[in-house]
């Protein structure tokens, strides 16, 4: 059985450049999926494709039970969307905002009140909301755009790079949010170029590079593409990254990644506790000074560029999709 969002074959292309080249994706009712790439990768095409915003040129795709194609109306009104930037009206108070918003989706003028009350309590937006909101920062615009895709309490939600360029406290406030909506039992998938806000918010991944999904799978699942664990060395004398760095390429199951302005060393291996006695052994007895030695489990960041560092990127393709799109990927 399909799920709540559900793609096949998924293409659009602008003139020569084939921004989405084939997609599948199965989201399941109360899944999350993050869909993680590279600017230019395809993540908005895709979004803008699901929502109804673009026509697909090939393959199929179900939203909430309806068609995009055939059923675009059914779709839109089952879906909330937040794109990469706030779409609110800076000349209308918040709460204004959010009175409009459902008015246009025909509630009552009553109940979109009762409705814009309920969003601005639950996004801490309340002592605001009667501040025009060209005045709200960052942040707050962000919540207010979440809170506006909210109004009609739909099903599924996209949401588009939500935290690009917020700062650290308001993205907190912001996964804080998503993660309230995620455990009342909506449908959501996100894009994001922030690895972290991936690997806390989305229960499975889809990495897409060139409008191609390159791989997909549970973090974890993903983190043991990069090897299952990694020895990571901190040397006492930058003078000895490169010694240090010959070590660990014989232990490891490929070449050690060397990060010279923290003077780290590390490399992906298979083993345990007993190898990095191992390693410890080694670099003693090479004459390498460590202020410090552990086995860790590889980051996002490390999957994302070892599964789309041999790949060439296309500026001019990225460019292409966003003249058309409207919006960078």
């Amino acid at each position: 059985m399909a799920g709540a969002i559900h793609a096949t074959g998924l293409v659009k292309t602008f003139g020569e450049v084939r921004a989405v080249d084939g997609v599948d994706l199965d989201v399941p009712e109360g899944g999350v999926l993050g869909l993680l790439g590279p600017n230019g990768a395809g993540k908005t095409t895709t979004v803008r494709l699901l929502t109804t915003l673009l026509r697909p040129d090939a393959g199929t795709a179900v939203v909430a039970g309806h068609d995009v194609v055939r059923e675009p109306d059914r779709v839109r009104l089952s879906i909330g969307l937040s794109g990469q930037f706030a779409a609110v009206d800076d000349r209308l108070t918040g709460r204004e905002n959010l009175r409009m918003i459902g008015e246009l989706y025909g509630l009552r003028a009553r109940a979109a009140r009762q409705r814009a009350d309920e969003l601005l309590d639950r996004f801490d937006l309340s002592a605001a909301g009667d501040r025009v909101s060209r005045t709200y920062s960052g942040g707050m615009l962000r919540r207010l755009d979440l809170a506006g895709a909210l109004v009609v309490r739909p099903s599924v939600m996209f949401l588009d790079e939500p935290s690009v360029g917020l700062d650290p406290t308001s993205r907190l406030m912001l996964w804080d949010a998503i993660e309230d909506l995620v455990a009342q039992g909506a449908t959501l998938l996100l894009t994001t170029q922030y690895l972290e806000e991936a690997d806390r918010l989305a229960r499975d991944i889809a990495v897409v590079d060139h409008g191609r999904i390159i791989a997909r799978g549970t973090p974890r699942e993903l983190k043991s593409q990069a090897g299952g664990q990694r020895v990571e060395v901190v040397v006492a004398w930058p003078e000895q990254l490169g010694a240090t760095a010959s070590v660990l390429a014989r232990f490891g199951t490929r070449g050690p990644d060397v990060d010279r302005p923290r003077g780290i060393v590390s490399v992906p291996v298979d083993g345990g506790v007993r190898l990095l006695t191992e390693v410890i052994s080694a670099l003693a007895a090479d004459g390498i000074e460590i202020t410090d030695i552990g086995l860790r489990r590889p980051t996002l960041d490390e999957v994302f560029l070892a599964l789309t560092e041999d790949v060439p990127r296309h500026p001019v393709g990225a460019a292409a999709a966003t003249g058309a799109a409207g919006e960078k990927e």
